[in-house]
């Protein structure tokens, strides 16, 4: 186990225990191995008695080879009525976030499930039903993240020789023999007519699962460095330059691999092709993710988070440094007048300042009057549209705003022209945006 996974003799295990044959099994050979374990047992309460005889018998084996044991009791079927999900993924829900939870708690390295190739086997039969396409033809993974799976070198004979063999203690869960479940049905109804086929199918699907493994880790190397060089994180969004995707734009399934960690489907990426030259401002969503086509750019944002970061800081005339998100500023007040031509950098007259100032987001009724526009009223929203600034991006450009609520800078952008160095100016108010 320790090779395969590339574990050490010192991790600590939670151990998934379910009181079938298959963790049972596990259990037994983490713990005759010396590894330092804890017991987590789920109580989904949808077997009656059943369920609680499953409990018994991994409390008395923790007990008997003195290993801690954690159980949590869940209403399952509430669960599932409440999200409008099956009975088995609300299971699925429950003991995944408990076993993370519970593996925090208690200082574990690994959480270790007892799947084994059968499963395995099954897996990738079930996700030909599902059009998973070439990642669900991986079957499952020996680890990924924190979830190790040591047992699926074995079959599920073999596990229920090695049972027997070492006289390991288990409880068959009934619900496994019922053909109600898609994964049941594949087991029991499907997978033997193929055997029926070749004695060897359970060999080659390993085989054909290590080709699609290797097909996706090869799709993937090529795949990584584009989205990496492509998707720039921004300020809370994914910032995307068209003239750099157009290289990869017609290719429709390069295209979807390189926004499948968003959830895009192929049609919705058609669609964003149809509408690539159109007018700026198209919203396209995925589950998660939605998608703004600009003129210039593409960005993208979960659907979750606000559409405007919020709050605001008070600068006072002491203040010599201080950050606003992800920037850094620093306060200068000086007595040259020497002009800094630079977008980053604000240099106005002091003595034309209120403290405190105040940095926070645009607002849709902002106005200001830009330095070198004539010194004309300027609605904020329309300078962003002049200087094809993107929806998502104008709403988290900083202002700066005076103690009686002038706008001074658009920070990185436009200075006020009220508050400019004029020949009168003694004292400058020097501002750099880093």
């Amino acid at each position: 186990m320790q090779e395969t996974l590339d574990i050490r003799m010192d991790d600590k295990v939670l151990l998934a225990v379910s009181g079938g044959r298959d963790s049972m099994l596990m259990t037994h050979l983490f713990l005759a191995t010396g590894y330092s374990c804890v017991i987590a047992h789920c109580n989904f309460h949808l077997r009656e008695v059943d369920a609680d005889l499953d409990e018994q018998l991994v409390r008395e084996f923790a007990a008997q080879y003195k290993v801690p044991f954690f159980v949590r009791h869940f209403q399952t079927n509430d669960y599932a009525e409440q999200y409008s999900i099956s009975t088995q993924m609300a299971a699925r829900e429950l003991r995944y976030a408990w076993f993370e939870e519970l593996r925090t708690q208690q200082d574990a390295q690994w959480i270790s499930v007892a799947q084994h190739q059968d499963d395995h086997i099954e897996t990738v039969l079930l996700n030909l039903t599902r059009g998973t396409g070439l990642q669900g033809l991986q079957g499952i993974l020996p680890k990924r993240g924190k979830i190790i799976r040591p047992l699926l070198f074995l079959s599920s004979e073999e596990i229920t020789a090695c049972v027997q063999e070492w006289q390991i203690p288990f409880r068959d869960d009934q619900s496994n023999f019922s053909t109600k479940y898609a994964r049941n049905k594949v087991r029991l109804e499907i997978i033997p007519k193929f055997r029926e086929i070749t004695s060897e199918f359970d060999d080659i699907m390993c085989e054909n699962i290590a080709h699609f493994q290797e097909a996706y880790d090869l799709l993937q190397s090529f795949v990584l460095p584009i989205r990496e060089e492509l998707f720039v994180p921004e300020r809370g969004l994914i910032h995307i330059k068209k003239s750099k995707l157009e290289t990869y734009f017609h290719r429709l399934p390069l295209l979807f691999e390189l926004f499948k960690p968003y959830g895009f489907s192929k049609n919705v990426l058609a669609d964003l092709q149809m509408h690539w030259n159109g007018e700026p401002g198209k919203l396209f969503r995925s589950p998660q993710y939605e998608l703004l086509l600009d003129r210039d750019d593409i960005w993208l944002k979960a659907q979750e988070e606000e559409q405007q970061p919020c709050g605001a800081i008070e600068i006072q005339a002491d203040t010599s440094v201080f950050s606003f998100v992800d920037k850094l500023f620093e306060v200068a007040i000086e007595e040259d007048t020497l002009i800094q031509r630079s977008e980053n950098v604000l240099q106005v007259d002091f003595e034309k300042l209120q403290f405190p100032l105040t940095l926070r987001f645009w607002e849709e009724r902002d106005y200001f009057y830009p330095i070198g526009m004539g010194g004309k009223r300027k609605k904020v929203s329309d300078y962003f549209i002049q200087q094809k600034i993107g929806r998502y991006k104008k709403k988290t450009i900083p202002i700066l705003i005076n103690g009686n609520g002038d706008i001074v800078w658009i920070v990185d952008y436009r200075a006020d022209n009220r508050y400019r160095i004029t020949k009168s100016t003694k004292k400058v108010f020097t501002l750099v945006c880093k």
